[in-house]
């Protein structure tokens, strides 16, 4: 068993790899959430899936939960996103999708080079859950 000690990751990501926020053992029901974007896929190795459920009138994102399957980092960027995204009773939408993989990754003390493309697959299954509850609203 590995040192988690002698881990080049920040305390940050030591953190939210260890006690993950907004995290989902099991896959919600129908209708729980109003929308899920999932992107990777075990050939590569790395899963992310996001569900929201928004606040129709202010298009405040309530509730951001999460199901990940990969390395410390990939669990790490999106528990640290899914906070960054439900703080303070919740981003809009449009404020949310400003939220850059960059703006990730420093939030989370940083993450060494190889492992940037975590907090990019954050960002992109949080795009694809928008963009499929913005599909269902026309």
């Amino acid at each position: 068993m590995p040192d988690v000690n002698q881990w080049y990751y920040s305390e940050k990501v030591k953190d939210h790899f260890f006690h993950p926020k907004n995290f989902i053992t099991e896959e919600p029901k129908e209708g729980e959430f109003d929308a899920m974007g999932e992107v990777g896929s075990f050939a590569c190795g790395d899963i992310m899936k996001i569900w929201i459920k928004v606040e129709p009138e202010t298009n405040r994102i309530k509730e951001l939960k999460w199901r990940t399957w990969g390395c410390a980092t990939a669990i790490a960027s999106t528990s640290v996103f899914s906070e960054m995204i439900t703080k303070d009773g919740g981003m809009t939408i449009d404020e949310a999708l400003k939220i850059t993989p960059k703006d990730i990754a420093e939030r989370l003390g940083g993450i060494p080079d190889r492992k940037f493309h975590c907090s990019v697959m954050a960002d992109q299954a949080f795009k694809k859950a928008v963009e499929n509850y913005r599909s269902k609203k026309i």
